[in-house]
């Protein structure tokens, strides 16, 4: 029996929480086309009969510009610079279709590459010689391995996945074999309440918006949906409320039948620019 933590790093949207899902067989992350959609470090837990490996999901690392930008980003490098003590593998997660660059390489220059494993997601999306081109361009890094994988097809996971089992220690396994993820309940409703206002909402919006559960009372939750000016409340809500009776419905197709979603916009001005605002959001 092998068991050990494997962490994902890079860019926002090269698709880290589409990997932990697929890999692990179910939900663990939100997912959206947004970037900056995962917000908190993430935990997914495979389960097999030789290993348990538990894929710890980070925020997309970028160029902070507001305190929540800045606190992702943290949550993201902590991930990495606590390698040596608490993760067994680190993953450089690349997006096939897009240019191999600087901020690639900026990701890169926070991990200890020669033992570090990269990974060219969205094969399915990139025709063969832009995938072989981002996998040369990556040599240059001199990392462990390398695997071209595709999360939306699975192409490549199986081979990606044993070399990662074969890099973890020998050992009990940390979750019981019935847990896929340690993120709290409270949190993951609140986050598949974000994951469908991405969905359904403008661009300008996703970056000033949070969620968070302030009750519970047998099946009736109450989610309060946060956002910065009395502008995007409006768009939140919609006309005659159409928005956010889409965004509950959506959101209570994956919660068990009988849940009742109450949910509430409230204007927390800039929050996302004050630090006190963002730690009292949870992030």
């Amino acid at each position: 029996m092998r068991s050990g933590f494997v962490t994902l790093v890079g860019r926002p949207n090269v698709g880290k929480s589409s990997l932990v899902n697929t890999i692990c067989g179910t939900k663990v992350s939100i997912v959206s086309d947004k970037p900056q959609t995962t917000r908190h470090r993430v935990r997914g837990v495979l389960n097999r009969p030789d290993a348990q490996v538990v894929f710890v999901d980070t925020p997309g690392l970028h160029k902070p510009v507001t305190a929540l930008g800045r606190r992702v980003n943290a949550t993201a490098l902590e991930s990495v610079t606590e390698a040596e003590a608490d993760v067994d593998v680190v993953c450089l997660v690349l997006d096939a279709t897009a240019p191999f660059g600087a901020g690639d390489r900026w990701v890169a220059g926070h991990l200890d590459l020669p033992r570090a494993v990269v990974v060219v997601n969205k094969t399915d999306r990139a025709r063969p010689e832009r995938v072989l081109a981002q996998l040369a361009a990556a040599g240059e890094l001199g990392a462990e391995a390398y695997f071209p994988v595709s999360a939306h097809s699975g192409d490549g996971l199986g081979p990606f996945v044993d070399h990662l089992v074969g890099r973890l220690p020998e050992g009990p396994a940390y979750f019981p074999d019935d847990v896929v993820s340690d993120i709290p309940e409270e949190q993951r409703i609140a986050e598949l309440v974000r994951e469908q206002l991405l969905a359904v909402t403008r661009d300008e919006l996703p970056y000033s918006i949070a969620t968070r559960v302030t009750e519970w009372e047998g099946n009736r939750i109450t989610v309060e949906i946060v956002v910065e000016r009395t502008s995007q409340k409006g768009m939140v809500i919609g006309k005659g409320g159409q928005v956010l009776k889409q965004v509950g419905e959506r959101a209570r197709a994956q919660l068990p039948t009988g849940t009742y979603l109450d949910l509430r916009v409230k204007v927390d001005k800039d929050w996302q620019r004050r630090a006190d605002r963002v730690e009292r959001l949870g992030y």
